[in-house]
């Protein structure tokens, strides 16, 4: 048999085994077993392998809090700060769910707290997480960054309505008249989701709404 075909015929050998390891490190992070993505990595498996949504073991296990495996990979020296095809990134994501552990061990091992876009601080205003948004905002998140559209933690934690991380968010200095691209400010963007209590609270920190009044003249 010439040499070509041989390996032609080993490749197409492989390629069950391969699939095979694939969906077991997939399934294996998702489910937070570090025994088993250990093994595989042991084996050749790469530690940044992805999903089909461009989630890496990193992201997959801080998604879903698995703390420990997260430490393990972290010590692999998995990429920190990968995107999926959403944008997101693992702190991203564990901010977003509340994984504060994850949270913590992401920040100890350098993942970049502050990037262009929604930041793991607004994913956690937005979500309600008021542990991880003071985590955050003492580790040196910018309290002001603005996503694609102008939404700030801020705006954000004020459209769901979480009082306590408007308080924590202005007393470390966010600013209540940064503006959406609509032009929309805290206040209004409270008004519009039905919480006053906010608005009140923003307008005693010196905030306005953006909303321009048009005076008719007769």
């Amino acid at each position: 048999m010439k040499k070509p075909l041989l390996l032609a015929l080993f490749a197409a050998l492989s390629l069950p085994a391969m699939g095979s390891t694939y969906d077991d490190l997939i399934d294996a992070a998702r489910k937070g077993d570090t025994g088993a993505v250990s093994a595989l990595i042991a084996k050749g498996a790469s530690v940044d392998t992805t999903d089909i949504n461009g989630n890496t073991l990193l992201m997959l296990a801080a998604r879903d809090g698995h703390d420990r495996l997260v430490d393990y990979l972290i010590r692999q020296r998995a990429k920190l700060d990968a995107r999926n095809a959403a944008g997101d990134t693992a702190l991203r994501l564990a901010a977003y769910m509340g994984r504060q552990k994850v949270v913590e061990h992401l920040v100890a091992a350098g993942a970049k707290i502050n990037n262009p876009g929604w930041t793991p601080l607004a994913y956690a205003a937005f979500a309600g997480h008021t542990e991880i948004v003071r985590a955050l905002l003492k580790a040196g998140a910018e309290v002001n960054a603005p996503s694609e559209n102008g939404t700030t933690p801020l705006i954000a934690a004020a459209r769901n309505g979480h009082l306590a991380i408007v308080d924590l968010l202005l007393a470390s200095k966010a600013d209540p008249n940064r503006k959406l691209e609509s032009g929309e400010t805290a206040i209004d963007v409270a008004l519009k989701n039905g919480n006053t209590d906010i608005a009140e609270r923003l307008r005693k920190a010196g905030g306005n709404s953006g909303r321009s009044v048009t005076i008719e003249v007769r």
